[in-house]
């Protein structure tokens, strides 16, 4: 009988590097699929910041945290390798959310067609999580309006690279915080954004005031850490904070200090939490308003690739650490 792997999560992380022993590799007989059902072979996967909240037992966040002894989450594509649904036809891609696991029996809900001729890893990149997170937090929440100056932490990584390029389309001066050098070059040269600063080495405020002479109007807030408050400190009256992630602190024993709320008071900043699930029924209206930018050949991207379902397991500690250079994928 052939077999097929998956992952499951069977131990919560403690504070540090995600270790393997929290992860089980299970071998399981390829399953055929019911009444109303299809199989997929995953062929990419995902691998995204927010997964790491996700293993987590807290049960007050946006979404139940995985179960365990269940697959461990994520998004991915697949191909329909065998269809007893109406609306699915073998060969057909298709996107969603599948697992850590090389085949996956649905139903079918909460899974969208990919459409033909689109790269796997460009969708994963772009029209996935980060495009959609990307575009609802900066105009959904954020409300740019042209000649305005915008800071993305975290902007080389998936969402904060095309939260920048969203806005520099928009007319905004844009800003990206990055922690290698590297990466600070390639939101500038490549991306197009106005200026770029290091976390690690540079002098944040001197940097701020020289980039954003005229304050800060929008923060996208990916990462937290140090440059949190020194951003904070140069936000403009009615300035906008979204806050999309804050992974410095997911795996931290004792979480990084929050700014001081008396500017809040004297320069009315709003300030918005944020996460997709809530927006999932926008899907259709967010990817109509991010394919244009993207036909238009404004949104670049790039994509860092493992290979093999095992090596997820390593791979989110690059999403800790900093050290995958573009969308993190699997290739299964």
């Amino acid at each position: 009988m052939s077999t097929f792997t998956a992952i499951n999560l069977v131990a919560r992380p403690d504070s540090g590097p995600i270790s393997a022993e929290i992860f089980e590799v299970v071998h399981k007989p390829i399953p055929s699929a019911g009444p109303g059902q299809i199989l997929v072979k995953q062929t990419h996967m995902s691998l995204d910041p927010a997964m790491v909240g996700w293993m987590s037992p807290d049960t007050e966040s946006y979404i139940p945290p995985v179960g365990l002894g269940d697959v461990m989450r994520s998004s991915g594509i697949g191909e329909v390798v065998e269809s007893n649904h109406p609306d699915f036809t073998v060969g057909e891609r298709v996107m969603g959310m599948m697992g850590w696991t090389e085949y996956s029996l649905s139903s079918g809900e909460g899974l969208r067609k990919v459409q033909p001729g689109l790269d796997a890893e460009m969708v994963l990149s772009v029209f996935a999580l980060p495009g959609l997170t990307a575009t609802q937090g900066l105009f959904g929440c954020g409300h740019p309006k042209t000649g305005e100056t915008i800071v993305v932490s975290g902007a080389a990584g998936s969402v904060g690279s095309i939260v920048g390029q969203l806005a520099k389309a928009e007319g905004l001066t844009v800003i990206g915080v990055a922690g290698t050098a590297e990466k600070c070059d390639w939101i500038v040269n490549d991306l197009g954004f106005d200026g770029a600063i290091n976390y690690k080495t540079d002098d944040i405020d001197a940097k701020l005031t020289m980039l954003a002479p005229n304050g800060v109007d929008i923060y996208f807030e990916n990462t937290g850490g140090p440059i949190q408050q020194h951003v904070f400190d140069h936000i403009n009256a009615h300035g906008r904070v979204i806050v999309c992630g804050m992974i410095s602190d997911y795996t931290a024993e004792t979480p990084s200090a929050g700014p001081n709320w008396i500017p809040i008071i004297k320069k009315r900043i709003t300030i918005q939490g944020f996460t997709m699930p809530d927006h999932l029924a926008q899907l259709p209206e967010l990817i109509a308003r991010l394919t244009p930018y993207v036909m238009q050949g404004k949104i670049k991207h790039r994509s860092h690739i493992l290979n093999g379902l095992e090596s997820a397991i390593d791979g989110l500690n690059l999403l800790l650490t900093g050290g995958n250079q573009g969308k993190l994928i699997v290739k299964l």
